[in-house]
């Protein structure tokens, strides 16, 4: 950390004037994070119906040829929210959603959200076991699935439970101009709404805060995809501290939307920033570098949502015509790296980084308000950085038994206290919910949410960003649990143990997956059919790139892979005498890696 980083009282008082114009919407969003009363009647449907309200006539969502005003959008979600309420979805109904970006997947969450209904956002880069798990996992009572997803789901029908019934299809089109033909066995929810009341539902008015929105898959540290509770209220507190505290979008602007649906980074944060002030969400069905100006100057999008790795590719790209002068003025998303930082803001223009931090269980979010640079931002939450021993994986207690907190600009483990205005919501799961909380940390009888990420205080309620803790890395913007990639390739004939870790590629950003094998006696390793195992079973981030060949696997006392060694080395061959593989970007099977392939992919002649 540059010193230069660090708020003194001189740097934060010289940020005050310019906070001034934004004074009142951030007094507005500080009300919403500050609400206690989770009984009280605020929600996602009542922020997308006071948008419309307001605004009916501005443009709510944007994609390709389609432009729908807020007036229009709202009224598709209440026909929706009708034709659902009809067959059977309730109050607290939970419905798996399993739709790519477009327009028909905001439509789906605002109907649901009308009715009290629970989203179960479906990763849709999930196959197989995994995804058959995280169907399983919150037993929905209801299916809609679109027609781009439609032959993945008939692959894991059959392991789902109750999926002989409910099943709800939507083409791969316009549905409000062409509903299309549902397959066999399904009903086509755009017909169904078709001739729907399109006023605002008596139900929308009596969601309350505690009422759950989403469940969000995380991979957590452990195990398969957990799934999360994202609360109306955490919701709430969002479209507040990022949308009106943080980027104060109005009713003029647009915000380019690449980023997955299923992810909080979607349809919380950006979506709750444009709602908050009647903006648009111009949608692009995925990221692409090459078409991201031509995506911007053609929506003339003013702020757009990101990740670290998203803005890596950008900087990446040669110079063109569209960058220049463009319209973009501000940003919202995490893991911008201070390494980019400021080169990012000076190429392409941009005025303010709202850099945050938030996980989906968790109770606590940054969010740089004040427009400072290389910081995840201020929060009003109550939390404390404290000392962690890395070494024996826990945070360090005194004498007492009570935890110590670390100096300022020192790392420690980030940890948010659990109170009646920053509950915890959790998990599905009760004992993995109690996992992450810490008990009796620094009086009897408190409790604190253990965010499992190493922060330092850079002052003023400000914190920057250090690295994850345990067995999740991030990759390509995606929580990568270890245990989940192990148990995968357990299944392939001949591995005997697999561990999995993170490591660093120059260049890149976050932890790429590498995994150690050992193999049966007498088995040779068939590469390429490993690779197409592992395409069949797990999302694109989450395949391990280098692969280790041990003849024998350390573990501790508790029978835990020892990994530090394995992490420490990682993949170089001058440190490693064991066989070492690596899959090339656009390869379909791993190659031998030798001492001169290693310095080609440091040099980053290879773009992972």
């Amino acid at each position: 950390m540059s010193d230069v980083d660090l708020i003194t009282t001189a740097r934060f008082l010289r940020r005050l004037p310019s906070m001034a114009i934004r004074a009142p919407r951030a007094l507005r969003g500080l009300y919403y994070t500050g609400i206690r009363n989770r009984e009280k009647n605020l929600s996602l449907a009542w922020a997308l119906e006071r948008a419309a309200r307001l605004n009916p006539e501005r443009p709510a969502l944007l994609q390709d040829q389609r432009r729908l005003s807020y007036a229009a959008f709202n009224a598709w979600a209440n026909r929706l929210a009708r034709a659902l309420q009809a067959e059977g979805v309730r109050h607290g109904s939970v419905v798996a959603v399993m739709l790519e970006n477009r327009l028909e997947i905001f439509a789906v969450l605002a109907a649901l959200a009308k009715l009290g209904a629970v989203a179960a956002l479906i990763n849709t880069t999930q196959r197989g076991q995994v995804l058959t798990h995280s169907l399983n996992l919150v037993k929905p009572s209801h299916f809609v699935v679109g027609e781009e997803l439609h032959e993945v789901f008939e692959s894991v029908r059959a392991a789902v439970h109750h999926a002989d019934r409910h099943l709800y299809w939507l083409a791969d089109r316009d549905t409000l101009a062409d509903p299309g033909e549902a397959p066999a066995g399904w009903a086509n929810l755009a017909r169904l709404a078709e001739g729907q009341a399109e006023g605002n539902l008596p139900s929308s008015a009596q969601v309350r805060m505690k009422d759950a929105c989403f469940l969000i898959y995380t991979s957590g540290t452990t195990g398969l995809p957990k799934a999360s509770i994202m609360s109306h209220g955490k919701w709430i507190k969002a479209y507040g501290g990022f949308g009106h505290s943080g980027l104060g979008l109005t009713s003029a602007d647009v915000l380019y939307l690449t980023l997955p649906c299923y992810h909080n980074n979607a349809v919380t944060v950006c979506w709750g920033a444009a709602l908050a002030g009647s903006a648009a969400i111009a949608l692009r069905r995925k990221f692409s570098a090459s078409a991201f100006w031509a995506d911007v100057a053609r929506y003339r999008a003013t702020c757009f949502g990101y990740i670290g790795e998203l803005c890596r590719y950008l900087l990446n790209q040669p110079e063109c015509p569209e960058e220049i002068d463009n319209s973009l003025t501000c940003m919202i998303g995490n893991g911008l790296r201070p390494s980019i930082w400021n080169e990012f803001k000076e190429r392409f223009g941009i005025e303010r980084v709202v850099e945050f931090y938030a996980s989906s269980e968790g109770n606590i979010g940054f969010t740089n308000v004040f427009n400072f640079d290389n910081t995840v931002g201020f929060s009003p939450a109550p939390y404390a950085i404290v000392r962690y021993d890395l070494e024996n994986d826990r945070p360090v207690r005194g004498k007492k038994g009570f935890m110590e907190k670390v100096a300022k600009g020192e790392p420690g483990l980030l940890i948010s206290e659990i109170t009646d205005k920053w509950p915890f919501d959790g998990y599905t799961d009760p004992e993995k919910s109690e996992a992450v909380i810490f008990r009796d940390v620094f009086r009897k009888g408190d409790a604190w949410f253990n965010t499992g990420d190493l922060m330092r205080d850079i002052g003023f309620k400000h914190a920057q960003f250090v690295d994850r803790l345990g067995d999740t890395f991030r990759w390509k913007g995606e929580n990568v649990s270890t245990t989940e990639v192990e148990n995968v390739l357990a299944t392939f004939p001949g591995i005997e143990d697999a561990v999995v870790y993170g490591v660093e590629i120059p260049g890149t950003n976050g932890r790429c997956g590498m995994a150690a094998l050992r193999l049966r006696a007498g088995t040779e390793l068939d590469r390429e059919a490993l690779a197409a195992h592992l395409d069949r079973e797990l999302p694109a981030y989450a395949i391990p790139l280098f692969l280790r060949l041990l003849a024998q696997v350390e573990t501790t006392g508790t029978f835990k892979y020892k990994k530090a060694d394995l992490k420490k080395a990682a993949y170089d061959p001058q440190q490693v005498t064991d066989p070492l593989f690596v899959r090339l970007p656009g390869e379909a099977g791993y190659r031998v890696l030798d001492a001169e392939l290693y310095q080609r992919i440091q040099r980053g002649d290879y773009r992972f």
